[in-house]
């Protein structure tokens, strides 16, 4: 078992993230794990994540706010507790437009290897 307090999740910073805290729970520089890693990104009010493609799958859990999230050019509000799937390659961005942060937990799969 490891526990990561957040006090002592690392930062990491993933390109093309704009006013957004990201930081490691597990996996990577936060401890090995074997098929995924977890982080928490904060999105602060005009926060953003420029569009890009999903590296490997990934599972998007917006814990506390509001994110919407473009996919194919289309925008969906992603409310607290709604979650979104991805899978490798898939173009997408995200934007914090309201008044308040948006906290968002993040999983992705490993590197095929």
């Amino acid at each position: 078992m490891r526990i990561t307090p957040f006090a002592d999740a690392p930062a990491y910073h993933p390109p093309l993230h704009y006013g957004v805290d990201c930081r490691r729970l597990q996996g990577h520089e936060a401890g090995p794990t074997d098929r995924f890693w977890v982080g928490l990104s904060i999105y602060e009010p005009g926060g953003v994540a420029d569009e890009s493609a999903a590296t490997e799958e990934t599972v998007y859990t917006v814990l506390d706010g509001e994110l919407t999230i473009f996919h194919a050019g289309a925008p969906h509000v992603l409310k607290r507790y709604d979650s979104v799937h991805l899978a490798r390659g898939e173009m997408r961005s995200l934007v914090n437009t309201g008044n308040a942060p948006a906290t968002l937990l993040v999983a992705i799969a490993m590197p095929r290897g």
